[in-house]
């Protein structure tokens, strides 16, 4: 009984593990009326802004690329 309660657990943790992990990505967001962009932890919609590249892990990646794409110059 007890492995079966602990077998469960630990299909669930992994479950859970990887979808609180993706909240932590960065994006580099292109304004659709200027050319500035900034780092945000939320994709843009793709209305008002637009994606420049992909997701990014930390904070320090998105800010090396947003330096880098030539949209953001």
């Amino acid at each position: 009984m007890i492995r079966k309660i602990a077998l469960s657990v630990a299909i669930l943790a992994f479950g859970v593990a990887p979808a609180l992990a993706a909240s932590s990505h960065y994006y580099v967001e292109h304004a659709a009326n200027s050319n500035k962009c900034s780092v945000v932890s939320k994709r843009p919609d793709g209305k008002n802004a637009m994606a420049v590249g992909s997701a990014y892990k930390t904070k320090a990646l998105a800010e090396a690329a947003m330096k880098a794409a030539s949209a953001c110059m």
